[in-house]
């Protein structure tokens, strides 16, 4: 009985599935931060070198 219950544990694939999706999640936040933040920059550039038009 116990080792049909570990086996089965071992077996089980749902804890792996939710850690690939939160892994994935975790790299598509960190792609959109990284945008933003580079975005921002070039921004900030752009609308300096307006000001400095006028």
């Amino acid at each position: 009985m116990m080792t049909s219950s570990i086996r089965r544990f071992l077996q089980n694939q749902d804890g792996a599935t939710a850690i690939e999706y939160a892994f994935i999640a975790g790299m598509i936040a960190t792609a959109i931060v990284g945008s933003v933040l580079l975005l921002g920059t070039r921004l900030e550039a752009a609308y300096q070198a307006v000001v400095d038009l006028f």
